[in-house]
């Protein structure tokens, strides 16, 4: 058995472009590959619409408002729902609630995971930042992290 502590260590907390996230529960951790990334995210902020080729990504939205797309339809969701964006299947979402939000993406199979680890650097606070349109390079650079992981960018970022 393995427990999970909720308060990770200030070294667990990464920044991912503007989002700030802590791996929760690492697919490493168990035979099913499930892994469990907290993000907490500013208004605003919206991924590239995108398609995961191996995994489910399960969004479970703990506090704030986002509208999301999945397959060309979208949906606001709220504190303590669930939206769920099918491998193989286009999605995007956007932070609609004006401080922010914060949620958990869970998948199986590592992909996310190994995306979010290798485009992320250790914050170095714990502060949540205004969202900033990334540069050229840096879109560059996830375009090929998320093609080494399973993930293609097909769309912009929702508006």
């Amino acid at each position: 058995m393995t427990i999970q502590d909720k308060s990770a260590p200030a070294a667990q907390l990464l920044r991912f472009l503007d989002t700030l996230v802590t791996v929760r529960l690492s697919a490493n951790a168990g035979a099913d590959r499930l892994s469990i990334v907290e993000h907490r995210m500013p208004y605003g902020e919206s991924p590239p619409l995108h398609i995961h080729r191996n995994e489910d990504e399960v969004f479970h939205l703990l506090e704030g408002t986002m509208r999301f797309r999945v397959d060309g339809k979208d949906t606001i969701a709220h504190a303590g729902q669930i939206v769920l964006a099918p491998k193989g299947v286009p999605h995007s979402f956007r932070v609609e609630s004006i401080n922010g939000a914060r949620c958990l993406t869970i998948t199986t199979g590592g992909d996310f995971e190994r995306m979010v680890r290798e485009m992320a650097k250790p914050a170095a606070t714990a502060d949540l930042t205004p969202r900033s349109e990334p540069d050229s390079h840096t879109v560059q650079l996830l375009t090929m992290a998320c093609a080494r992981n399973g993930i293609d960018i097909v769309g912009p970022p929702m508006s």
